[in-house]
Formats: structure tokens, C-alpha cells, sequence
């Protein structure tokens, strides 16, 4: 089928390889190599994405946009059918193809600070070039995707619900959360304020999702643009923390191999504020380091509760998969609560730049 729909992109076949590339877990991905040059195919999971054409018409409105305000940005666009269609419906499946950006690497984890810097500053860069594009335009692709509130609610819920079997093996998991409910009761103050301005926003901000030059460890775009929505700030910081800071991710389930490495911190900020710091407000500056315990908590609170549904949503591997995923989120959240006076100190170190991460690469200062 793959030659069917290469040709249905305008590509030729003849001299195809393909392989299956990259580790996304909710699209099939290849890099095709052919007479044309080389590609990326995706095959869209439309259980997720059930209405692919909104998602790319929103790639091809900020494609334009980007175009004529920073043309010099390098923002990978969709390739057309021959048909001019952006996603392609064949037997059943939607496909999409993109030019495949030649030099570039991708990564799955964080090993030093150079990496955290670039991924920042290239999220930062995006949503900066976007401040005065209407965010209202695009269509949710995930709606409430970071909605606390809600999350609050059906974890809530689910506790009620509940088997006792779960409850009662899930007993230090629920108390840890509901202790750190504070951090759901802030949000709402914020909302309340009014202090968050709503611009686009990625939301999904792995380091994956970053191009970096093979040569020279440079940022050069960020990709998989799905998750491109109206949304706050603290969305995308708070993602960065939660994937970035500790050297292990929410699978390991030897919790004290979890840590909160503050030179990555340290590279977070400087990176997202090298290209930020002109247009977030001084309000939505102060919540930097909320935005880390925000998508912490929010993403442990998403786990339990798939744990006392029946793990309905993540579905699990093993017994008890769920619940040590959000416990593993709560060891982190807990380590991160720990280090704010630290972060603290890095935000008002007024020496804060560039040369300082790059150079910096010995420091190991973890908690």
C-alpha cells in the first residue's frame, strides 16, 4: 500500500526503501527514501485524531502565516496529493507526508544541558514568532487536553467509583495526591485572575519533538505539530519539566532513580526565556516554576485515576502498571516541590546566559 499512496503524493515509487521510523507511540511513522528525495509517511491513528484534515488545516494556516511574517523559519510543511489534498484518505486510512529535513536528528532523553537549551529555546522561538497570530483560529485538536479542572473532577469521580481492591492498594498514591490539591486550588486563581494570555502552543513538548543538527547539536524546528491549539504558557513549560528534568521517565519503577537534575532546570528557563522573556507578562513569568508542579500533578492525577477506572485509557502492561506510573510522577512531583528554593535562586541570578549552560555541563546538582 505504501508505494499506492507515494504516488498518490506526487512521488516516485520506483526506487523506494522505506522503514519504519522514530518512537511515536500513536502514529505509524516511516522514512521513505525515492527519486524525489527523502520523506517522512505518517499513517494517522484517527482513534485519536479523529478529524486529521483540522489538525493539518491548522499546520497550513500557521504555514502561511510563518511564510509571510518569518520567512526565514524553518517550518516543515505538509507535502500536497496530486489531487492538492493535504491528508490522504485511502482504504480506510489517512495518511500525510513531509519533506524530511535533511542533517536532522531527533533524540528520546535528555543527557545534558546543551540538549534541554535548544528544545527550550526552539518551543520558546516558535510560540514567540506566533504572539500576534489569532490563536482562536485554529481548532482544538484535543479538547481539554490540559484542562486541571477537569482531570480534578474525574479523579474525584473514579475514587467513588472504585473497586475496593484498587482503592486499598492505591491508598498512598490517593493521599499523596490529595495532599498536593493546592496545586489544582492555585490554578484556579489563576484562571480567576485572568493572569494567563492564550496563544498557540505545541503541548506536547518531548524532546523528540525537536529537530537538532547532527553536526553540531543546534536546534533547528520542532515537529509533530498534532497537538498545535490555543493554551497557556504553562502547558508547554510545564511538559518540558516533566520530561526533561529527571534522568529517568514515568515507566522506571525504581523510584529512587528519579531526580530533579537543576543544571536541566537551569537550561529550561534559559533557553525558553532567551525568546519569551520580550512578551510573557511579568504575572505569567512568576509562574514558571508552577508550571513544572501543574503538569506534574496533572499527569500523576491522569494515571491514578486510569488506575481506579480499570486502566481504560493507557491500558497496562503488567498488573499494577498505572499506579506505579503515577506514583513515579509523585516521587517526581515531590522532588520538584523540593527543589523550588533552588530554582528559585536560578531565576533571580541576573548572570543567567547562553555560555553559562553550554559551559556548564559538569554540574550534577540533582535532588
Amino acid at each position: 500500500m505504501i508505494l499506492e499512496v507515494l504516488k498518490a503524493f506526487g512521488l516516485d515509487g520506483s526506487e523506494t526503501i522505506y522503514r519504519l521510523f522514530g518512537g511515536g507511540l500513536i502514529n505509524n511513522t516511516w522514512k521513505v527514501s525515492t527519486a524525489n528525495g527523502d520523506f517522512i509517511l505518517q499513517q494517522i491513528n484517527t482513534d485519536i485524531f479523529a478529524a486529521p484534515e483540522k489538525i493539518i488545516d491548522n499546520i497550513v494556516r500557521l504555514q502561511h502565516y510563518l511564510k509571510e511574517k518569518a520567512p526565514e523559519y524553518l517550518f516543515v510543511g505538509p507535502v500536497k496529493t496530486t489531487a492538492g489534498q493535504s491528508v490522504l484518505r485511502m482504504d480506510g486510512f489517512a495518511f500525510r507526508c513531509f519533506p524530511f529535513i535533511q542533517k536532522s536528528i531527533t533524540i528520546e532523553k535528555v543527557e545534558h544541558p546543551k540538549q534541554a537549551y535548544e528544545a527550550a529555546k526552539q518551543f520558546g522561538k516558535f510560540t514567540c514568532l506566533l504572539n500576534d497570530f489569532d490563536a482562536s483560529s485554529l481548532s482544538v485538536s484535543l479538547p481539554d487536553f490540559h484542562n486541571l479542572n477537569l482531570r480534578v473532577n474525574q479523579y474525584q469521580k473514579a475514587v467513588e467509583l472504585a473497586d475496593g481492591k484498587r482503592l486499598s492498594v492505591a491508598e498512598g498514591a490517593i493521599a499523596e495526591i490529595n495532599r498536593h490539591m493546592d496545586i489544582a486550588n492555585r490554578y484556579n486563581d489563576i484562571l480567576t485572575a485572568d493572569i494567563l494570555k492564550i496563544r498557540t502552543f505545541h503541548h506536547d513538548t518531548k524532546i523528540s519533538n525537536v529537530l537538532l543538527h547532527e553536526d553540531t547539536g543546534l536546534g533547528m524546528c520542532i515537529i509533530d505539530l498534532d497537538t498545535l491549539m490555543p493554551g497557556y504558557f504553562i502547558s508547554d513549560v510545564g511538559d518540558m519539566m516533566r520530561t526533561y528534568l529527571s534522568p529517568v521517565t514515568e515507566e522506571e519503577t525504581d523510584f529512587n532513580l528519579i531526580a530533579v537534575r537543576v543544571d536541566i532546570f537551569k537550561a529550561i528557563y534559559s533557553g525558553y526565556m532567551s525568546e519569551m522573556a520580550p512578551v510573557l507578562t511579568p504575572s505569567e513569568q512568576q509562574l514558571f516554576i508552577y508550571s513544572g508542579q501543574f503538569m506534574i500533578f496533572m499527569q500523576a492525577l491522569r494515571f491514578l485515576t486510569d488506575f481506579l477506572n480499570g486502566d481504560i485509557y493507557y491500558g497496562a502492561a503488567y498488573a499494577n502498571h498505572n499506579l506505579n506510573r503515577a506514583q513515579n510522577q509523585i516521587h517526581l512531583l515531590n522532588k520538584y516541590t523540593a527543589s523550588i528554593p533552588r530554582f528559585e535562586e536560578i531565576i533571580q541570578d541576573k548572570n543567567l546566559s547562553q555560555q553559562n549552560i553550554n559551559g556548564n555541563h559538569n554540574e550534577e546538582d540533582q535532588t
